[in-house]
């Protein structure tokens, strides 16, 4: 694989080989069934512990932004979730993983964890009382929806529906050492918006721990 720290605060946590947490997008062609075993089989061989991280739940606003009724928006990212859940849960089994489930952070894992729900409160404090951070988050989210929608279609309201995507994954990308109780960890995805380029250089007002860091990962 090839392995870049996003920047020179990332390289750190990077070089602890700690622990790694593997960020996986529902309705992204990138993550194929070869894609995931070759990222879970390099971050295993390569960290003391692991964990898969898939943003099921919040995957539901992002598909309302494009349209779809609430209801139907909820059943459609859970059948898309679920069977994205089931692929990462086959290929950890098929990597000799006992109880690969335990690997992975989704939306029931995480509401049960006091210090992501913590976060992931504060997260939500800051954009509707920061304005600068509020337009970045906007700003990120356009990026997501960008080529789903056209630039008419693009509207502040759209936006502002899909935003908590992104607010729900920050903890994950700033604070995993808090919420897996480990002392370090690297949060790893093969194309980061420039959101996350910017978080990483501490250019907003939401940082990441010192014991954090990103790591771009492809394959060669």
């Amino acid at each position: 694989m090839l392995v870049r720290p996003l920047s020179p605060h990332c390289a750190p946590a990077l070089g602890t080989r700690i622990h790694a947490c593997l960020g996986i997008s529902p309705f992204n062609g990138y993550f194929t069934t070869e894609r995931i075993r070759d990222l879970a089989a390099w971050a295993l061989k390569r960290f003391e512990a692991v964990h898969l991280y898939v943003p099921d739940g919040p995957t539901a606003v992002t598909l309302q932004a494009l349209g779809y009724p609430p209801a139907r928006a909820a059943a459609k990212a859970r059948a898309q979730c679920r069977y994205l859940r089931n692929k990462m849960v086959r290929v950890l089994d098929d990597l000799g993983l006992a109880e690969p489930e335990r690997l992975i952070l989704d939306s029931a894992a995480l509401s049960d964890n006091t210090r992501y729900t913590d976060l992931l409160g504060r997260v939500h404090t800051l954009f509707d009382s920061d304005p600068v951070f509020q337009r970045a988050c906007l700003e990120a989210t356009r990026w997501v929806l960008d080529g789903r929608l056209t630039p008419d279609q693009m509207t502040e309201a759209r936006l502002r529906t899909a935003v908590p995507y992104l607010l729900a994954e920050l903890p994950l990308f700033t604070h995993t050492p808090d919420i897996v109780g480990r002392s370090a960890s690297v949060f790893c995805y093969h194309r980061p918006p420039r959101f996350v380029n910017d978080l990483f250089h501490h250019r907003l007002a939401w940082r990441p721990l010192a014991r954090q860091g990103f790591a771009v990962v492809t394959r060669p």
